[in-house]
Parts: C-alpha cells; sequence; structure tokens
C-alpha cells in the first residue's frame, strides 16, 4: 500500500476519487429523499432510482470511446467540472421535474467517469500493480460512502437541499483541482488510433469481452452478480422491514455498515492479497458473499435481534468488494490499454441492465413466492457465479499444420497455457 501510495500520480488520482465518491453520495442518499419528501411516492423515488442507472446502459458506447480517444486526467477533470455546473439548478428549490432531470444529467456523466478513471489506473502504476490500486480505491469507496451518505442526510435534515448542493459543490470543486495538472505515467498512453464510429469502437469493446478466453467467465460472473445485487436491492428492504420487524432507520444503519467490511478488505486487498490472482478474488468472494448472505437471510428463523446482523452486514461488506476488485483488476490486466476505456463502460453497462433485471423480478416474484425463497435463491446466485470463475476447465486445441498434434489448455482462474486472445 505505502509503494502505491509513494507513486505520485496515483496519489493524486486515488485522493481525487475520493472526494468525487464523497459528493456522489452526497447526492445519492439526499436526492431520492428530497423526492419522496416533495410527492409522498415511492413510485416516484424508484424512478429517481432508475434514472441513474439508465444512462450507464444507453451512454456506454459513447462513455467507453470517449475513455479511449481523449486523454483520460483530462475527461475527468471536465466531467468533475460538467457535474457541478447541472447540479447548479438544484440550489433554488426545484420541482421534482428539474431534480429529474439533473439526476439524469448526473447520471449520464458518471458513466463517462467510472470506466475512464479504472482504464486510467494501469498507466499511473502499471499492470502488475492494478489489484493493490482497485484494494486502495475500494477503500476509497468505502470512507465515502460513509462520509457521503452521512453528509448527505445531514445536510438535508437540517438545513434543505441547498445545503446539500452547496457541500457538494465544495468537495467537487477539491476533486477537480487535483485533477486539473497532468499525470506522470508509469506506462504510456498508446498512440492514438484511427477514429472509427462511435457504435464501431463499443462493438469492439463488447466483442473484446464476449470473446477473450480469459474474459468470456467474468463476463458471465458479472451478468450472474448483478442479477443478485438487483435482487437484493429489493429484497433487503423486504427482509428488514417485514422479516425483522425493523424500521426504516434500521435498514439505513444495515446498509452503511457493510462500509466498514469493505474497508477492511479493502485494505487487505491492497496490501497482504495484492498478488492474489484477479480471478481468484472474484470466484472467492463470490462464494463467500453467498455463504454469508444465506446465513443472514435464514437466521432469522433463530433470532432478529438488530445487533446480530449488524455485525452480520459488517462482515458481508468485504466479499463485496473483493468481487468488484476481482473484476477491476481481470479486465485491467487482460484488455489492451487502448480498448479498456470501452470494455469497462460495456461492463458497468452490463451490470446495470442486470441489476434492473433482478430488481424488476424480486419486486414481481416477491409478492407471490414470499421473500424466502427468493433470499436463498439471490444468495445462490452468488455462489454459482464464484463456482462459474473458479472451475477448471481443460479443451484440446488443435494446431493447424501439425496433424494428429493437441496442445491442451488448462483454464485455472485468470491463469492458461497459451497467453489470452488480447494481452497487456
Amino acid at each position: 500500500m505505502k509503494q502505491l501510495l509513494g507513486v505520485p500520480a496515483f496519489a493524486r488520482l486515488w485522493v481525487a476519487a475520493f472526494f468525487g465518491e464523497t459528493a456522489e453520495w452526497m447526492l445519492q442518499v439526499a436526492l431520492p429523499v428530497y423526492v419522496f419528501q416533495r410527492t409522498g411516492s415511492a413510485a416516484s423515488t424508484a424512478l429517481s432510482i432508475v434514472l441513474g442507472l439508465l444512462p450507464a446502459v444507453l451512454l456506454s458506447p459513447v462513455a467507453g470511446v470517449v475513455a479511449d480517444r481523449w486523454n483520460r486526467r483530462a475527461v475527468l477533470f471536465g466531467v468533475c467540472c460538467g457535474l457541478a455546473v447541472v447540479a447548479l439548478p438544484l440550489l433554488a428549490e426545484p420541482g421534482i421535474a428539474v431534480v429529474y432531470a439533473v439526476m439524469a444529467a448526473q447520471a449520464a456523466l458518471a458513466s463517462v467517469f467510472e470506466p475512464t478513471r479504472n482504464a486510467l489506473v494501469p498507466e499511473l502504476v502499471g499492470v502488475e500493480e492494478v489489484t493493490g490500486a482497485n484494494g486502495l480505491m475500494s477503500v476509497n469507496g468505502s470512507v465515502a460512502r460513509l462520509a457521503g451518505g452521512w453528509a448527505g442526510g445531514a445536510l438535508l435534515g437540517f438545513g434543505g437541499l441547498a445545503d446539500v448542493i452547496t457541500g457538494y459543490l465544495i468537495v467537487l470543486v477539491v476533486a477537480a483541482g487535483l485533477l486539473a495538472k497532468p499525470f506522470r505515467r508509469v506506462s504510456a498512453p498508446m498512440p492514438a488510433a484511427a477514429p472509427e464510429p462511435v457504435v464501431q469502437a463499443w462493438l469492439d469493446g463488447l466483442r473484446e469481452l464476449t470473446h477473450n478466453r480469459r474474459l468470456w467467465r467474468t463476463g458471465l460472473a458479472v451478468v450472474l452478480t448483478s442479477l443478485a445485487q438487483g435482487m437484493f436491492l429489493v429484497l433487503f428492504v423486504v427482509f428488514v422491514l417485514q422479516v425483522l420487524g425493523g424500521s426504516e432507520a434500521d435498514a439505513g444503519l444495515l446498509r452503511g455498515v457493510q462500509a466498514v467490511g469493505g474497508l477492511a478488505a479493502g485494505f487487505a486487498i491492497a496490501t497482504v492479497a495484492r498478488r492474489v490472482a484477479p480471478a481468484r478474488l472474484l470466484g472467492w468472494g463470490s462464494i463467500v458473499l453467498g455463504l454469508v448472505s444465506a446465513v443472514i437471510w435464514n437466521l432469522a428463523l433463530a433470532t432478529t435481534a438488530l445487533g446480530v446482523y449488524v455485525g452480520l452486514f459488517v462482515l458481508v461488506g468485504a466479499p463485496g468488494v473483493v468481487v468488484g476488485a476481482g473484476v477491476l483488476s481481470e479486465i485491467q490486466s487482460a484488455v489492451a490499454p487502448e480498448r479498456a476505456g470501452r470494455v469497462l463502460s460495456t461492463t458497468f453497462a452490463v451490470m446495470a441492465t442486470f441489476s434492473t433485471l433482478g430488481a424488476l423480478a424480486a419486486g414481481t416474484l416477491v409478492a407471490t413466492t414470499g421473500p424466502a425463497v427468493l433470499l436463498d435463491v439471490q444468495a445462490g446466485v452468488y455462489v454459482l457465479a464464484g463456482v462459474l470463475v473458479l472451475v477448471r476447465k481443460t479443451r484440446r486445441i488443435t494446431r493447424f499444420g501439425d496433424v494428429g498434434e493437441t496442445v491442451v489448455a488448462t483454464v485455472e482462474g485468470c491463469r492458461t497455457s497459451s497467453p489470452p486472445a488480447t494481452s497487456t
């Protein structure tokens, strides 16, 4: 960890990312609450959440190509400035339509920020250090979730939306200031390729994700874990309010304390586990996440004491961060730098799409099946994703020109006896 933070460019990106994510969490917490306060409608609040997911799906072709075609540090700086500008209308007691428009614009800009930032990391630390770097980035995410979520709720409660936006703008200015100066890269950016149509460039990135021998199972795991996460978004509320008999405050507490486990996991990945193969992080993280989730969902048969679940939700936050770090590290180390942005943006679009499908499925089925069955299915999907990543698969490949000669390729996590179709 000390070695990574000793790289000035990465240290500056790391701090900038913390302020950027803190600002994002301020609005993620405050705006849905503001919408509910103004409308009293759960459907209107749900619409605000959907507006935070759709841009990642609809704009992934543009976001990925922007991340690959332009200077990534400049893109991040521009996004921070854009986020500040589009938030300005919220300073004056806006109507719900204005809030929706701002949320959609914010989500659109954020859909560019994530793939660009993650594609920049290997340039600053080198491909061999991306796992540790992602661990440190996840530490940021956990602390930002605690700080930004608390600040957004507190400022909204004590001063109103204008105070939230004022604090949001101050935090964004700090992030933009840290990104204003060019970075010194460990790995020089690839020379700019000849421009190609945006859709074609995005399709090339999608083809990379689905045809790269090293990444296809990673992509399948992303689909399954995203479905499970989408189911969780709906079933968690039902579990806390109906199964545990808790309150809205209890639900907020249990969601928040997951960041504590995530913080510990992030430090572990950045230090003792930074040399672990990314596929192993993804696989074992998914399995542990599913198993701990199953314990949580079924423990209600024995106890509904809130303190017990606080401890368990702290615990379950750790494998969630491990899964995320495994996905990012696997893509960053398997994809050529000039295509990393579009592959990452496609990955985030897949996550948003299948999270939405999982949420819709859970919301539709829970009334007929009850939460117990769906909760166990949700946990099982995580375990299945981990098994598919870790399982050993042996196949025979016949070399052209050498009749009868075969090469046995064994895939174990991210290691193969022959190199992946595309590597950095």
